[in-house]
């Protein structure tokens, strides 16, 4: 997606103006990535702790807030990138201020929620953007166009343990990725879940492994670990005559395809290697969002994308909770653990 400019640039109409709330690991890089792009203007910066934000504000030129209502009507879009208890909240007060957003995954904790953003943004008229940052994934986008009918999907997102995303449990912090690019190249519903998960450093599930059926016949088995001794963000991809490699880390696709010898006979495995082209993930998604913002076409990412991996995310989520209380022992230990947190509260 090329840097977006303002229509009238040129001849000194201005800046479209810009700001990011929540000014933590993540919200840094959405303040990088805005001032990379011509046309832009970053206003203002809102963290609740606002020394956080103020050495960024001065590089940029912008304002800190320590209240997001401060920064309303002040600006045209805005990157919402705050825990996700506070999506809604947040998300809404924009819309409805007549700002675009873009809003980190996942779109919001309950669904109502999400209905209720949708809504404020037709009524609005204004753009919302899911962050769902793997659909940019130089690696993705260069598979993409070669996927045509998937029979059978393999992902492994596996990281080790870090503070922060622990708001949530490791299927709407990692997985909820992969939900929603397998979602992108099947295109059909989901008919059954068989889902299993355990807490293990904290008090929401750290480790999960779902086996979804879609009604198109395609079957998806997806690994998502925030407690793993390293790094893995990969994807197979089968399909009748192929399958594709996705190394999302490494930004490296392959794709492997059956040939035949001279006589029609023996049949052997040819692997490519697909053209990744270079770019950032980041860079790429904010780009996205200015253009949509800049020339009022639907986003990449809409809302009902994000609604629908939440939608799925949740329903293997219930599913992991039902298998837990079934073993008596692991469920009391976890009610036991959760009862001694809350009277430490």
């Amino acid at each position: 997606m090329p840097h977006g400019h303002l229509k009238g640039e040129s001849s000194g109409e201005r800046k479209l103006k810009v700001g990011v709330v929540g000014i933590g690991y993540l919200g840094k890089f959405h303040v990088q990535k805005y001032a990379a792009i011509p046309g832009v203007e970053i206003t203002g910066l809102v963290d609740v702790i606002p020394n956080r934000a103020k050495e960024l504000a001065e590089k940029v030129g912008a304002k800190v807030f320590n209240d997001y209502h401060k920064l309303l009507r002040k600006v045209d879009a805005v990157s919402v990138v705050v825990p996700t208890d506070q999506h809604y909240r947040v998300a809404k007060d924009f819309l409805q201020a007549g700002c675009d957003v873009l809003l980190e995954k996942p779109i919001a904790s309950t669904l109502w929620e999400a209905e209720n953003l949708i809504a404020a943004a037709k009524q609005c008229g204004r753009i919302l953007q899911i962050g769902h940052l793997e659909r940019f994934n130089p690696a993705i986008l260069s598979v993409r166009e070669k996927i045509r009918t998937p029979l059978f999907i393999e992902s492994h997102r596996l990281t080790p343990f870090r503070d922060r995303g622990t708001d949530v449990d490791v299927v709407l912090d990692l997985m909820i990725h992969d939900l929603d690019i397998i979602g992108s190249f099947v295109h059909s519903a989901v008919e059954q879940i068989h889902a299993v998960g355990v807490p293990v450093l904290t008090d929401r599930v750290d480790i999960a492994s779902v086996r979804l059926q879609f009604v198109s016949g395609c079957v998806a088995n997806i690994t998502a670990s925030r407690i793993s001794v390293e790094d893995q963000r990969r994807m197979r991809i089968f399909q009748p005559d192929t399958y594709l490699t996705v190394d999302y880390a490494a930004k490296k696709a392959a794709i492997y395809h059956r040939v035949l010898d001279h006589e029609g006979q023996k049949v052997r495995i040819s692997m490519d290697q697909v053209k990744v082209e270079e770019g950032d993930s980041l860079q790429t998604e904010i780009n996205s969002f200015i253009h949509s913002v800049l020339k009022r076409k639907t986003p990449a990412v809409t809302g009902e994308d994000g609604k629908k991996a939440l939608a799925l995310a949740m329903e293997i989520n219930e599913q992991i909770q039902a298998n837990i209380k079934k073993i008596p022992s692991v469920a009391s230990f976890y009610e036991r653990r959760n009862s001694l947190m809350d009277s430490s509260c």
